[in-house]
């Protein structure tokens, strides 16, 4: 298993993508702690990995508050460390309006609570995966896809790009890693992958989009030490939508 012996916090593991990744994480070995502001689906998260052979604890926080977020990944690191932090909090977007029409709130939230809430989670888990010399943070990042009426979630996504940098250069002088999947979106669990081109797009060259498995297996692998010398790096899951 990839991730035996591992501790991972899962920030939004009642979505979509964070519930798949907790799953993976927890089936490749890890201790999942996962955590978001609803407590039920958490509990029934924590229940299909205990069903499934797996360690799961819940906690329910708001990842804007930054002493809450310390409190646990301090409750966290005391309990045996903190190898692998995983965000997939949302960001109360909006979407299909052009920017010429979008109201400031509406454009600046996604923004402004995508910054705030990745730096909360990264800065609190990094300090002490930095004290024991290891540690990767991954991020739902991106912002090269060129595609209208994205509201304030592209510039979100960007600017995350950005933050994941600075953190790379930061705490890589301490062992730890942080990287970035790029994913243009999956399809529900009775969708069929296929992509439609999108306006402004191609469509992706393998003419499916990344189920929520694919993104969770990128995660096992890139918080794994198979992937040990990645950082600052952005893990390309659109399949061939944006192309390197």
């Amino acid at each position: 298993m990839l991730l035996e012996n591992t501790t991972a916090i899962v920030y939004g593991a009642a979505g979509a993508i964070g519930s798949a990744v907790a799953r993976a994480y927890a089936r490749e070995g890890a201790r999942v702690h996962v955590v978001g502001r609803k407590r039920e689906p958490l509990d029934t998260l924590a229940g299909l990995i205990r069903r499934d052979g797996g360690t799961a604890q819940v906690a329910q926080l708001d990842v804007l508050d930054a002493p809450a977020v310390e409190r646990h990944a301090s409750s966290v690191a005391a309990s045996g460390g903190i190898d692998v932090c995983f965000n997939a909090t949302s960001n109360d977007d909006v979407q299909g309006t052009p920017l010429t029409e979008i109201e400031l709130d509406d454009f600046m939230r996604p923004v402004t609570k995508a910054v705030t809430a990745h730096f909360v989670v990264a800065t609190a888990v990094g300090r002490h995966m930095a004290s024991r010399g290891r540690g990767v943070i991954l991020v739902m990042a991106g912002g090269r896809e060129a595609i209208p009426n994205l509201g304030g979630s592209h510039v979100a996504w960007s600017a995350l790009t950005g933050l994941c940098r600075q953190l790379a250069s930061e705490f890589g002088p301490h062992g730890v890693r942080v990287a970035w999947l790029l994913s243009p979106g999956s399809p529900g669990p009775n969708e069929p992958d296929v992509a439609e081109p999108k306006p402004g797009s191609g469509g992706p060259l393998l003419g499916r989009l990344p189920t929520y498995d694919d993104v969770a297996n990128a995660a096992v692998f890139a918080s794994s030490g198979w992937a040990r010398t990645m950082t600052a790096t952005e893990i390309n899951l659109t399949g061939g939508l944006v192309l390197d």
